[in-house]
C-alpha cells in the first residue's frame, strides 16, 4: 500500500475547479450586463482586456516554471473579471493590463499560483492601481441616458463623505449612479451570489457577519446603515472576494472571525478616514491573518490535544 503525503485539506469533492470558478464567471455575467447597460461597451472592453492579460500572464508564468498551464481553469479569469469590477469604465486599458499583470504573476503565480497565494489577487491588484496609478481612479463615469451623460461624477460614498449625498436606495439598488462597473447595480451582484449560494460554491458565514458588522458600527456612528450597505464596493467584497477558497479561512468560526474583522475595519476606514471606502484594504489586511485563524478554529479530532503556540 502506498502512503501518500499530501497537504491538507484532504477532503475532495466532486466538483473541479474550472466547474466552481466557471460557476462564478457564470454569477459575475449579470453585472457585466448591468454595467454595459449603465456605461456603454467600454465596460465589456476593459473586462475582456483584463481577461486576456491575465491568461497571457498564467499562461507565460506557467511555462516559466514548467508547470503544466492552468489558463484553463477559469480562476484567472474570475480575478480578472473582480479587479474589472472595481474599475471605472473609464480606466485607461494600460492601467487595466499593468494592475491585472500584477495580480496575476506577483500575487498569484509567484506564491506558487491558485491555492498558494496569500492575498486576494484582485483585491492586491486594485490596491495595485490605487497607489500607481491613483489618476485612474480619481473621477467616475455617469450612468448612460442621464442629464450628466458623459460627465464624471461623485460616487455615493464619496458625497456621503463631503456630507451631501444623493442617490437614492432605488439608485443604488439599480446602480444608476456614477460608480466601478462592480459598485452599482446591487441587484445582479445579488443575483450571483444567490447562484453561488444554491449550488453551493460559496456560503454565509463571512458574508453575512461582514455586511453586519459595517451596519451596526456605522449606524452607531451616525450614518444611514442602509446607504452606507448598498454603496460602495461592500456586496462585490462581501459575496465575491470574502468567499474566496484560498485567501478565507476554511472552518465556519473563522469565517464569521473574518468577516467581523473585514467589517470592522471597512467601518472604520468609513467614518474616520480620509478615503471613502475600505473594502478593498479590509479584505487584504484580513488576508494576512487567515493561516492563524484557521490554526487556532480548526476542529480538534476526538482524543486530540490542541496545539500549543509556538
Amino acid at each position: 500500500m502506498n502512503l501518500i503525503n499530501e497537504a491538507s485539506p484532504h477532503f475532495h469533492g466532486k466538483s473541479l475547479t474550472w466547474q466552481i470558478m466557471g460557476a462564478v464567471c457564470l454569477a459575475l455575467l449579470p453585472t457585466l450586463i448591468a454595467a454595459t447597460a449603465l456605461y456603454g461597451l467600454a465596460a465589456p472592453l476593459l473586462v475582456l482586456v483584463c481577461i486576456a492579460t491575465a491568461l497571457v500572464c498564467e499562461h507565460v508564468c506557467c511555462m516559466i516554471m514548467h508547470r503544466e498551464s492552468t489558463a484553463g481553469d477559469f480562476s484567472c479569469v474570475v480575478t480578472a473579471m473582480l479587479l474589472a469590477y472595481t474599475l471605472p469604465a473609464t480606466c485607461p486599458f494600460h492601467v487595466a493590463v499593468a494592475g491585472t499583470a500584477f495580480a496575476i504573476i506577483v500575487v498569484k503565480m509567484l506564491f506558487g499560483g491558485i491555492g498558494s497565494n496569500v492575498f486576494n489577487p484582485a483585491v492586491a491588484g486594485r490596491i495595485f492601481i490605487m497607489v500607481a496609478f491613483p489618476s485612474a481612479l480619481s473621477s467616475y463615469p455617469a450612468v448612460q441616458g442621464t442629464p450628466l451623460d458623459a460627465i464624471t461624477g461623485a460616487t455615493p460614498l464619496a458625497e456621503a463623505a463631503s456630507g451631501a449625498p444623493t442617490a437614492s436606495y432605488l439608485d443604488l439598488l439599480l446602480g444608476t449612479h456614477a460608480g466601478a462597473l462592480g459598485e452599482t447595480c446591487i441587484i445582479t451582484l445579488l443575483i450571483g451570489y444567490i447562484f453561488l449560494l444554491a449550488v453551493r460554491v460559496v456560503d454565509a458565514w463571512a458574508t453575512v457577519p461582514f455586511i453586519a458588522t459595517v451596519a451596526i458600527i456605522t449606524g452607531i456612528g451616525g450614518e444611514d446603515v442602509i446607504y452606507q450597505v448598498l454603496a460602495g464596493g461592500l456586496a462585490l467584497g462581501a459575496f465575491f472576494m470574502a468567499t474566496d477558497y484560498t485567501t478565507t479561512p476554511m472552518t465556519p468560526k473563522g469565517k464569521i472571525i473574518f468577516g467581523i474583522g473585514c467589517g470592522v475595519i471597512t467601518a472604520l476606514v468609513r467614518l474616520f478616514a480620509s478615503a471613502p471606502e475600505g473594502v478593498a484594504f479590509s479584505i487584504l489586511f484580513m488576508n494576512m491573518f487567515v493561516p492563524l485563524i484557521d490554526r487556532y478554529t480548526r476542529t480538534q479530532p476526538v482524543g486530540g490535544v490542541k496545539n500549543a503556540l509556538v
